[in-house]
């Protein structure tokens, strides 16, 4: 098994959720997903603290994009626009494998009730971030709360159709998180 061969990490996460998927996720250990991906143990380790972490390993990457955004958002943009901005940079980083994994994943984690919390967690710490962002921006807390969960949920709800859509059509995830934000806005509007 080739010690240094590039792609580790990816192979380990799409081992881990195939794995998850045919056999379950307390079935499934981190030797079998090191064999499945072709790394050692150690190899696993250095990417992963457990195979629970396995499955929000872009966690860091996509709250950073978000958060990226936000704060570059025009300076008179209102939290709901630099949510859309920072929506629009984190969803330019989902690729193929990204939309190929989405269904597998989602399966994985409503089958395990440790990965159901372990989801919730990453989504809390999205949000958390990107309400940061928005106020560092001026905008006052409950505003940049709500603003951060709205878009944490418009990810979610876009990448959820986005990754269950045909894919024989090639089109990226940010039309589809901008929607799911534009329908919970209106939403919202009628809760009034």
């Amino acid at each position: 098994m080739p010690r240094w061969e590039p792609g580790g990490r990816e192979r380990l996460v799409v081992a881990a959720v195939d794995l998850f998927t045919e056999q379950g996720y307390d079935a499934t250990t981190v030797a079998e997903i090191a064999q499945r991906a072709g790394v050692t143990r150690s190899t696993f380790f250095r990417h992963f603290s457990d195979k629970r972490e396995v499955l929000v390993a872009g966690q860091e990457s996509l709250s950073r994009l978000l958060v990226e955004g936000v704060a570059e958002a025009p300076a008179g943009a209102t939290p709901l626009e630099a949510v859309a901005e920072g929506l629009a940079r984190a969803s330019g980083a989902m690729g193929p494998l990204n939309r190929e994994l989405g269904p597998r994943l989602r399966a994985a984690v409503a089958a395990s009730a440790e990965l159901q919390e372990r989801d919730a967690l990453k989504s809390v710490g999205m949000a958390a971030a990107v309400t940061g962002a928005l106020v560092e921006r001026g905008v006052p807390d409950a505003a940049a709360h709500l603003a951060a969960e709205m878009g944490v949920l418009a990810f979610k709800l876009g990448y959820a159709r986005w990754s269950e859509g045909d894919r024989a059509e090639d089109e990226p995830l940010a039309p589809h998180t901008a929607a799911a934000l534009q329908e919970l806005v209106a939403a919202s509007a009628s809760l009034t």
